[in-house]
């Protein structure tokens, strides 16, 4: 059968069983956009590519399956480059399609040319330069699976004009061998002297710690952890990329580590004997001041990606296997702990004496964003999916809505994006849309990509963004406060301008607003009665309220300050 490198594109990812492209036509990829027509294949029309690149990443972490976004070449492509970025950072699957000039023109500073593969080679898994229509099928079947084997992430495929116009006869590789990737092995056999050592360390252990990474999320290996961790009674906390790999509600759940992390969280880490990493990369906003980080303990590092074993913390033990496997391994070996009777005494102190708190809201306002974010997941049915921008919001969401299952919890953890929320709904709303998606958002990351509502106003898919608005670029001030002598420098956005109630109107979303507590329960429950349109609430949130607990950059995690209300018998 003859077909265009085009038509073999769309079938191809139709061979992969892609549901959804998010993406923006443009001169160099057009050809594709032709018999994009014909496939049962649906394209979500983004109004910028950024938000084609966040929308797939929410898609992804969302369903467990790779996300798609295609675009055109030069400026459509660096549009991209963040998204990519992004998904390099957070392991998240993602396969993205540029649009290049034709073949000839490569090298001639033609129009809209840049070189994307170039550009990427350092945020992508791998990237492909298509030269030949004959090639496009092997380029796909191993673009997906690269992207979704061994440790997840990004894979680019960049295509010029001329390729997708000219002919092939049509053919997908039907084994991994003809994928064409010569030393590439995801997946190795389990050191069992490894896994052996590793018992050894466990069964010497007083005081551990199952210190949970995005690892465990991207490997499936929830119901695993929840098994190993009851059978051996150990302490778990979860990392900001981890959230919802072990339930909030279970009792052996510390919650989450790092710079505003829990406090029992943090301080248990400080004093375990040993730490068992499970996909976690030991990344400077957990460790503090690494030589000070958990000084007195023994590293059991379990990842599938051995770049990280003694890239940040010397490992006592390396194993190279995804989570669910070596937890499997462990749990066959009755790996166990000593008692842990005194140590789980000393960790219930920490938590009674330095909860999570905050200032009781007045009843005139302004609001409390930590009030907010817990009421509205009060409100909230199980199984909500919560998306984020970064910034306080990030932290404030993350810290008080209780997250009970996998893939509830969408945010930008390594690469710090602003503007992700609102895009990361969309395409977490179009890859699950049985669940309700709130995006908690910050007024300062709303401003970046909400023009990306229009799409979901016109695609039909029905988010809400909850912008907790203190008209700040607000963890910068928290900064500026307490280490530059608040000196304010360029971070006030103003409460009014723009008006986000109109803004939201304007997209054909419904526009609401909270100044004080009996507006705040009002409004989310009316955007709770609404499920066909998304909502936007302009929550007027304090402008002075900060993150706590907090641990200074460069810190050691044993200065960790907690709130003022409980300052004087921390550590």
């Amino acid at each position: 059968m003859q077909l265009t490198g085009a038509e073999a594109l769309i079938k191809s990812l139709e061979q992969q069983g892609v549901d959804t492209v998010f993406g923006l036509p443009g001169g160099a990829i057009l050809p594709v956009y032709d018999p994009l027509i014909d496939s049962t294949i649906r394209h979500i029309l983004v109004r910028h590519e950024q938000g084609a690149g966040h929308m797939a990443e929410g898609y992804a972490l969302a369903t467990g399956r790779p996300g798609v976004a295609m675009v055109t070449s030069g400026p459509g492509a660096t549009n991209i480059v963040t998204p990519i970025g992004n998904a390099h950072m957070d392991s998240t699957p993602l396969v993205v399609i540029t649009g290049q000039v034709a073949t000839g023109s490569i090298g001639t500073d033609a129009f809209q040319e840049c070189d994307i593969t170039g550009i990427t080679m350092g945020i992508t898994k791998h990237n492909f330069l298509v030269q030949s229509a004959q090639e496009i099928p092997r380029a796909v079947a191993a673009a997906f699976h690269l992207a979704t084997t061994g440790r997840p992430g990004p894979v680019l495929i960049d295509v010029p004009k001329d390729v997708t116009q000219s002919m092939m006869d049509w053919w997908y590789p039907s084994t991994v061998e003809e994928y064409d990737l010569p030393g590439y092995r995801p997946e190795v056999p389990l050191d069992e002297d490894a896994v052996a050592r590793a018992v050894a360390l466990i069964a010497q252990s007083e005081r551990p710690v199952l210190y949970v990474g995005g690892g465990t999320l991207k490997s499936r290996a929830s119901k695993e952890l929840l098994a190993f961790a009851e059978r051996t009674g150990m302490p778990v906390v979860t990392t900001l990329m981890a959230r919802g790999a072990f339930p909030d509600s279970h009792e052996q759940h510390l919650g989450m580590p790092g710079m505003h992390g829990f406090y029992a969280a943090v301080t248990a880490i400080q004093r375990s004997d040993l730490l068992i990493s499970l996909g976690a990369r030991f990344d400077d906003r957990v460790t503090g001041k690494i030589s000070a980080f958990a000084a007195g303990a023994k590293v059991i590092h379990v990842d599938i990606d051995r770049a990280e074993f003694n890239k940040v913390r010397h490992a006592d033990v390396a194993l190279q296997s995804n989570i669910a496997a070596a937890l499997k391994a462990l749990d066959a070996l009755d790996a166990t702990p000593k008692s842990l009777k005194s140590w789980w005494k000393e960790i219930r102190s920490w938590q009674a004496k330095y909860p999570l708190v905050y200032d009781e809201p007045a009843v005139d306002g302004p609001l409390r964003p930590q009030h907010v974010v817990a009421s509205i997941a009060q409100k909230a049915d199980p199984g909500t999916i919560v998306t984020s921008g970064v910034g306080q919001h990030q932290m404030w969401a993350a810290q008080f809505w209780q997250f009970e299952e996998p893939g509830t919890w969408i945010n930008s953890g390594g690469a710090g994006t602003m503007g992700f929320g609102v895009p990361a709904a969309i395409g977490a709303k179009v890859g699950r849309p049985d669940r309700t998606v709130w995006c908690i958002d910050g007024d300062g990351c709303f401003q970046m990509t909400a023009q990306e509502l229009v799409t979901a106003r016109s695609e039909g898919i029905p988010i809400k963004v909850a912008i907790l608005n203190n008209a700040y670029l607000g963890m910068v001030r928290q900064w500026q406060e307490m280490f530059y002598d608040e000196r304010y420098s360029e971070v006030y956005l103003s409460a009014d301008l723009p008006d986000y109630v109109k803004w939201a109107e304007a997209m054909g979303c419904v526009g609401l607003r909270a100044t004080n507590l009996k507006e705040m329960e009002d409004v989310i429950d009316e955007a709770n009665r609404i499920n066909d349109v998304p909502v936007v609430i302009d929550f007027r949130t304090d402008s002075s309220e900060k993150v706590f607990p907090m641990v200074a950059s460069g810190a050691s995690n044993d200065d960790i300050m907690v709130h003022p209300s409980q300052r004087g018998g921390a550590m």
